[in-house]
């Protein structure tokens, strides 16, 4: 029976120096560098590569990836240790070649491209040459790819794309797109989409607008529009009709990953919570002796870790069975806890810390923003609960019966039944 709670030595040396070199090395370029997706920031690259290349030296570079493509093929459950510690700072992804969006688009490239696509853009986004851009969502649709209205129509060895996306990220910064778009309107939306690789400045490529979430001043998620951008054929990423297929494998991946990175942001916010309880007074006595502090504390520290056995449950499944689907129920549960685990730590750490706490000297309302991202991104809570509830009642069937199966009169009954020698023979010894 293998069941354990320690991680190996030899990898907790590289948990380890991960720790100590991300808080000593990559927090602080938090506050002095921009938007990670900006390989033209040249102040950025002059700090960033350096430290890359000591990731690399390490063999840490882009762990996701397996040795063929430069990574060193760490499972999910590895992923996940390092992942936590990773989340508390907005560069260290990029740090160690697993910033999102570039790391789900490296995966797809990596599976459905075809040679000439993997050498043209999947080489230097895996060596962090260049940013990408996701663009699948639409502004009427949301992430509902049935409602798409973005289409792609062969002309000779092209494809003509017309329509609209809506919160692409990094789309100002990224040298490529990979477009989700409905390319056959005969057949259902889950067979009738295709992906295309769009290079950026490619005519008939429009940028509306960049959007920003309150709050946040480095990255953009844009609204883009195609008029007649037109695309080679070589350009369809795997083949024409897979895009629902292709979605579904990257999105798996990207919503455990955020869920590690969330499990070190909120661990992050409990430890601002309790130093500020042991250091500031008021009323008589320190916060850490109020009962109602107290309180906060040991909710926060029971939710994050059940949320962080939760997210390593989910991601050992992913190592055992090596396939998302048979995974989806327990993510997609990972994907329901975690804004809600990031929102009430950071609120209770912003409530604690007074009015330091909403200002912008502080994180928490980044922080609460964060976690209303979260909700969203890769799909609205509400949607995945329902993805759980019917995971879960798979496991269950329907009883024909009038009384529930547990219903208490006949369980009785039938214990009575099947003990009816004893019982009787106790009555009559009495």
């Amino acid at each position: 029976m293998a069941w354990d709670f320690e991680t190996d030595p030899d990898f907790q040396r590289e948990l380890d120096w991960i720790d100590t070199f991300v808080r000593d090395e990559v927090e602080p370029l938090d506050h002095v560098l921009g938007d990670t997706a900006d390989k033209t920031d040249q102040l950025a690259a002059s700090l960033v590569r350096p430290l890359q290349q000591r990731v690399k030296d390490r063999g840490l570079w882009a762990c996701h990836l397996g040795p063929e493509l430069g990574g060193p093929g760490y499972g999910q459950l590895k992923l996940a240790l390092m992942n936590e510690i990773l989340g508390r700072s907005r560069w260290a992804p990029t740090i160690f070649g697993c910033q999102a969006p570039d790391s789900g688009n490296a995966e797809i490239l990596a599976h459905f491209g075809n040679p000439a696509q993997k050498d043209r853009f999947l080489r230097p986004l895996l060596a962090g040459e260049i940013s990408s851009c996701y663009a699948m969502t639409e502004p009427h649709a949301g992430a509902d790819p049935t409602l798409f209205r973005t289409h792609a129509t062969r002309d000779g060895d092209e494809w003509v794309i017309n329509g609209e996306k809506w919160f692409a990220s990094n789309a100002s910064s990224a040298a490529f797109f990979i477009v989700m778009v409905v390319s056959n309107t005969e057949v259902a939306a889950h067979q009738g989409m295709s992906m295309f690789l769009v290079p950026a400045g490619t005519p008939g490529l429009e940028f509306v607008r960049d959007v920003h979430t309150e709050g946040e001043h480095h990255g953009s998620h844009s609204y883009l529009r195609f008029d007649n951008m037109r695309v080679p054929a070589e350009n369809l990423l795997g083949d024409e009709g897979a895009a629902f297929a292709i979605a579904q494998s990257r999105l798996g991946g990207g919503r455990i990953h955020h869920a590690m990175r969330t499990i070190g942001l909120a661990q992050k916010a409990l430890d601002m919570m309790c130093e500020r309880a042991l250091s500031r007074q008021t009323a008589g006595s320190l916060l850490s002796d109020k009962q109602a502090v107290q309180g906060y504390i040991a909710d926060s520290y029971a939710q994050l870790k059940q949320f962080r056995l939760l997210v390593l449950y989910a991601a050992w499944e992913i190592d055992k069975y090596n396939d998302y689907k048979k995974v989806r129920k327990d993510i997609a549960t990972v994907k329901v806890v975690m804004p809600t685990v990031l929102h009430d730590i950071a609120w209770r750490a912003m409530q604690v810390h007074g009015a330091l706490g909403v200002t912008n000297e502080m994180p928490f309302l980044g922080m609460v923003t964060g976690a209303a991202v979260m909700g969203l991104a890769d799909g609205p809570t509400e949607v995945h609960k329902t993805t759980v509830a019917r995971q879960v009642l798979r496991d269950y069937e329907a009883t024909d019966d009038v009384w529930p199966t547990e219903w208490i009169p006949r369980k009785r009954d039938a214990a009575r039944a099947k003990f009816a020698e004893y019982l009787d023979l106790e009555v009559g010894n009495q």
